[in-house]
């Protein structure tokens, strides 16, 4: 028996688990939690597999919090699901308890574990390779959106403050500029141009939450593709994963990261920016998934401003690039010299790009309204 055949068992064993161990292995996709995929054979002779996960807890420093929103937000999704469908079908993520009852448990090497079913029959995308992908992932996340839509947010805590906080992003960017502490500040000034110039519309949603013209909900707030269970026969969106950072926030947000992260035919550090673009049959697949499922709780003042999010959103990751890139790149991981500026640069390409297309995008969301 390997050494990792022993430690997936041993965090197995300590959850309620019906079974026999019989194989396991590392899932080596994902960036942030160790994550283990585990077999087990029942008395009646089928195998079940689990996902077995341990938090990181540099990027969560509070991973009880993180298992109690968790866990709330799978309840309460499961409860909708259920009323509606009796057979789950996999179409849900559920946690599965320890044997104490918890919903985590602490490995015997320290660290903070939970049990997830694992969804058969599914795979998921890093790169959006056509308009159907692209239409199911944003389906996926309205679906996500409007079966936590009547949770109230006060069930939900924060945990990572100040997460989309765009005009404290860009105090501290204007902070590392003055302060400009490894001398970087004179090889970006057309980047600094970029941002500055666009000042006035770094608090404009959460000047309208201020004025409760928004309302807060809760949010995935990481609405990448690979975080969609993709049904691997009819290529249709299952599940959406990964709900570390779900929290209190602006389904705007939720929405224009997808924009940004699926739109753009080239990957978020292409140095060549000519390649960036925003294409639009990709925004207009999106916006047609999306409001699909969503539409039903959103207001019409969220879908106006959807195009607007995109373009919010993505300058300020392009902002969050930057003053990594200022403060001496401890934040993002980097793996080039100029790494984090070669991001700066292809989101603030692909602000252009959305800002070129805006009356467009404007133009094809108003149809929904009008609906």
């Amino acid at each position: 028996m390997t050494e990792l055949f022993r430690n997936i068992a041993e965090i197995g064993a300590c959850f309620a688990i019906e079974g026999t161990f019989v194989e396991g292995e590392e899932i080596e996709s994902g960036h942030i939690n160790t994550t283990y995929l585990a077999a087990y054979l029942s008395d009646d002779g089928e195998v079940n597999r689990y996902i077995l996960q341990r938090i990181n807890e540099n990027v969560f420093p509070e991973p009880l919090v993180v298992m109690k929103n968790i866990e709330r937000v799978t309840r309460h999704i499961n409860r909708k699901v259920f009323r509606h469908k009796r057979d789950f079908g996999g179409q849900t993520l559920n946690l599965y308890p320890g044997r104490d009852g918890k919903n985590c448990v602490e490995g015997a090497s320290g660290g903070i574990w939970r049990c997830y079913n694992c969804i058969e029959g599914c795979c998921t995308y890093d790169v959006v390779e056509n308009t159907r992908q692209a239409y199911q992932a944003a389906k996926a996340f309205g679906a996500f959106q409007d079966l936590v839509s009547d949770l109230p947010v006060e069930k939900v805590s924060v945990t990572i403050p100040g997460f989309h906080d765009t005009p404290a992003r860009y105090a501290r960017l204007m902070d590392a500029i003055a302060k400009d502490s490894h001398r970087r500040v004179d090889r970006v000034q057309d980047e600094i141009d970029f941002i500055t110039s666009r000042e006035g519309i770094t608090a404009v949603l959460l000047d309208h939450l201020k004025a409760g013209r928004l309302v807060e909900r809760v949010t995935h707030n990481d609405t990448k593709l690979n975080n969609v269970m993709i049904d691997a026969q009819t290529d249709e969106a299952v599940c959406v994963i990964d709900l570390d950072t779900v929290m209190p926030g602006l389904a705007l947000y939720d929405f224009g990261d997808l924009i940004r992260g699926a739109t753009s035919p080239v990957s978020e550090d292409e140095k060549d920016v000519s390649k960036v673009e925003m294409r639009l049959p990709m925004f207009e697949a999106i916006v047609e998934g999306y409001l699909e499922t969503a539409k039903n709780f959103l207001t019409p003042l969220e879908i106006e401003l959807l195009p607007f999010s995109a373009k919010l959103i993505t300058m300020e990751t392009g902002i969050r690039f930057l003053t990594d890139h200022l403060e001496g790149d401890k934040y993002f991981k980097i793996h080039r010299e100029g790494h984090n500026l070669d991001r700066c640069r292809t989101q603030l390409a692909l602000v252009k790009s959305i800002e070129d297309q805006e009356a467009q995008m404007n133009d094809f969301v108003a149809k929904w309204n009008r609906a």
